[in-house]
């Protein structure tokens, strides 16, 4: 294991653990100032960011919030624009990150998400510092015992009376919490922005332009797996000399071959260099208010990355060979022990998007009314080939010789993708908050979008009308067993969807209430949807969420309890089937699905301040999210049905209980300590809910010092408890059923964890 002592010996002045540990709440129950599910304030008020970047899975993005669904992706919007348009190709952490250019990261409810973006999920929402009259700068550090370093640099100010400038610099040197051997770093991301403003009419306007350079290269995000021994009764045990998080389970040469989809031509490559994105961005932001009290502003974006780039590895069921199987190391020497059939994808994109988003927003009386309109264009070239290799179940697995000479095979057999084209949304919206009464506040909106989608897939059928599946040696260009020719083909799709958003609270005396809301949602397939072997259903997705409850407010303490209802229809998506033959080999076929999920909820959150210098949040939900009509079915080449009807189970890898548990103490004026405490219950590690794995907490701490005016220290510990669990799903597991789970207690398996224990040290530094 790599170690850096420095943050040790700095954290050691006055003692570990993490930043930023305000309590959180629905922030419309505080006051009468953001009493509104959705009002303007709402994503400004303090503490709403509810630690969005304590992240315990990635320190790379900000966490999910559950809603009782299964993360799509996470909504990150800045300057009113989404950070990227889609996370699915140009992954979110590639080209954005919470530094030093941001002025405000505050969160957007499911609700106000809906009406101003069209998706349904907590949102971030974050705005650059634009600059001031006086010079300012500030200057952010961040070290941890595994080696990282971390600066972050921001500098703004005035030139003359009507002009801002803002400039900045990130860069991460994250070499992981293990050795990638096949790159200097688990996480290299170098960030550059620069703006400039002019104001104009006393202030009254400004415009605003900006430009940023991201380039990034995240080789860690494909070694998030690793092998243990799962004991059958949700826990598991460590495979000798592996520790997850601590040990990689990647190659030590990142040297692979692959046949390229675009071509048919096999190709050598090196996965460091497969992880490049690169991307440019240009803002125009523009705003302005008039004598009447009319505020308009008008916000738009380029954003081009002609390098959008990122590898995924995925496992199957691990086994075990002897030497008589024929398997070799790269010496020539016969290998006996486990093995497991390791899958990888290459993911090659160019993104494109021109973003306008504009609004107008005016009181009238009791009435707060919004009226907004997003023009939002996005381009995708996107592709990817895959093919399998055999690895030992060890730290850093050799890529072993098969007895046909080969260490790649299965080129293109497991759902390489293709897809090129655009969508254009077209979104007008419209909201309300109208304070009825002292008494009564009542919020509501709507949006009406178009959606037009244009390009070509490879959603190819053959004369009887069936897709063609995937096949071996897969491309464009060539010809299915059954004689199809693989070519593009084109698609064309016109779509209205719409959201509904309505919210009552109602003072039944000054601290207790009642509060309810309801948000209806509609929306169709993206873009990326279409790059599997078949079509998606295209058919109307429906997101309904409602939620009903009450809250009681006074000087120390704030409480909000709800029940909550959210369901959504024709999720789309392709599951890799695994079975082993009667010949003994390992087949993996996609298999598509089309299916609805359903999710009864209760959550409390409280916010209480029962002494002075002491904050405490605390947040429990109870919700048991379900399939319906989750059924597909393939059939293998030895003509097996390999069949998963989920039906009524709970969706794999949500938990049914959360808490979360945030104390904090300002010891001194200066000095704060604090903790986030967060409990996941037992979760469901395949379709079939027949693997599962035990509550887990995932813990953050840390310890603030405001040294002076200009110097601030910080440490942190993320997973003080040393949590080592798995979390997530189980490679190749998609065909146990419940019945079956028995016999493999005590085998060794793979899947996710979470960061293992890290102390991390960080100053900022203003002049």
């Amino acid at each position: 294991m790599k170690k850096n002592f420095l943050p040790f010996a700095m954290c050691a002045v006055f003692l570990s653990v993490s930043a930023n540990a305000s309590a959180q709440r629905d922030a419309r129950l505080a006051d009468k100032k953001v009493i509104s599910n959705d009002s303007l304030e709402v994503k400004k008020a303090k503490g709403s960011e509810r630690n969005v970047m304590l992240n315990a899975s990635d320190a790379t993005k900000p966490r999910e919030i559950q809603i009782g669904l299964p993360s799509e992706d996470v909504n990150v919007y800045e300057n009113g624009l989404p950070a990227v348009y889609s996370s699915a190709v140009h992954k979110l952490q590639y080209h954005w990150r919470s530094d030093a250019s941001l002025g405000e990261v505050g969160l957007m409810t499911p609700s106000e998400s809906a009406i101003r973006t069209g998706n349904i999920a907590y949102s971030v929402d974050s705005s650059s510092k634009l600059g001031q009259k006086e010079f300012k700068g500030i200057l952010n550090y961040k070290a941890n015992h595994f080696g990282l370093q971390q600066f972050d640099l921001n500098v703004s100010g005035g030139i003359g009376n009507n002009w801002l400038y803002s400039g900045s610099v990130y860069q991460t040197f994250d070499p992981g919490t293990f050795d990638v051997k096949f790159d200097e770093y688990a996480d290299r991301m170098q960030i550059y922005r620069a703006g400039l403003t002019r104001l104009f009419n006393n202030r009254k306007g400004k415009a605003s332009l900006m430009y940023k350079y991201a380039y990034s290269r995240n080789s860690g995000n494909e070694l998030n797996a690793a092998p243990f021994i799962y004991v059958g009764d949700g826990s598991i045990k460590e495979i000798p000399g592996f520790e997850p998080g601590l040990a990689s389970y990647g190659p030590t040469s990142g040297e692979i071959e692959y046949l390229d989809i675009m071509d048919g031509k096999m190709k050598k490559a090196n996965l460091r260099d497969l992880e490049d994105n690169r991307s440019h961005e240009v803002t125009f932001l523009t705003d302005y208010t008039f004598d009447s009290g009319l505020k308009w502003n008008l916000d738009m974006k380029y954003m081009t990355a002609p390098e959008a780039n990122y590898v995924d590895f995925g496992g199957s069921t691990i086994s075990e060979l002897t030497e008589s199987d024929g398997y070799t190391l790269s010496d020539g020497t016969p290998y006996a022990g486990l093995v497991e059939g390791r899958r990888t994808w290459l993911h090659f994109g160019k993104v494109k998007n021109f973003l306008v988003t504009s609004e107008l927003a005016q009181r009238f009386g009791n009435h707060q009314m919004r009226l907004g309109l997003n023009e939002w264009y996005y381009h995708l070239d996107y592709h990817s080939s895959s093919f399998q290799w055999t690895g030992s179940v060890q730290e850093y697995p050799e890529i072993l010789t098969a007895p046909d000479g080969s260490r790649f095979r299965g080129f293109n057999e497991l759902s390489p993708e293709y897809t090129k084209g655009y969508e254009n949304k077209l979104a007008l919206y419209l909201t309300d908050d109208w304070q009825v009464s002292p008494k009564l506040n009542i919020y509501y909106g709507a949006r009406l979008e178009y959606q037009a989608l244009r390009g070509e897939n490879a959603a190819v059928t053959n004369t009887n009308g069936e897709y063609v599946g995937r096949f071996a040696n897969y491309y464009l260009g060539a010809t299915a067993p059954d004689g199809t020719k693989i070519a593009p083909t084109s698609m064309s799709y016109d779509w209205l969807n719409y959201a509904l958003t309505a919210a009552v609270t109602y003072k039944l005396t000054k601290e207790f209430g009642f509060t309810g809301d309801f948000t209806y949602i509609t929306q169709h397939p993206k873009i990326e949807n279409f790059a599997p072997a078949t079509l998606p259903n295209t058919d109307k997705i429906s997101v309904p969420l409602g939620r009903a409850g009450i809250y009681y407010n006074n000087e120390w303490l704030s409480l909000t309890s709800l029940f909550s209802y959210i369901s959504k229809t024709n999720n789309n998506s392709t599951l890799n089937l695994q079975h082993k033959t009667a010949a003994g080999q390992t087949e993996i076929m996609a298999a598509p699905l089309n299916y609805d999920i359903k999710t009864l909820g209760w959550t409390t959150d409280v916010v209480a301040r029962p002494f002075k210098g002491f904050d405490l949040h605390f947040l429990f939900t109870y919700q048991k999210p379900t399939y319906k009509k989750y059924e597909t079915s393939v059939t293998f080449s030895d003509g097996y049905v390999g069949s998963i009807n989920a039906t009524g189970n709970i969706v794999a890898e949500i938990p049914e209980v959360i808490v979360e548990i945030d104390p904090s103490y300002m010891i001194t004026k200066d000095l704060k300590i604090w903790t986030s405490f967060r409990y996941f219950s037992k979760t469901y590690a395949n379709i079939n809910d027949a693997y599962y794995f035990n509550g887990r907490w995932e813990t953050f701490g840390g310890l603030n010092w405001q040294v002076n005016k200009k110097l601030a220290l910080g440490c942190t510990v993320v997973n003080f408890l040393n949590q080592t669990g798995a979390k997530g799903s189980i490679a190749g597991a998609e065909l146990i059923e419940k019945e079956d789970a028995g016999q493999y207690a005590g085998h060794v398996m793979a899947g996710s964890y979470i960061r293992p224990f890290t102390v991390e040290f960080s100053a900022s530094l203003k002049f």
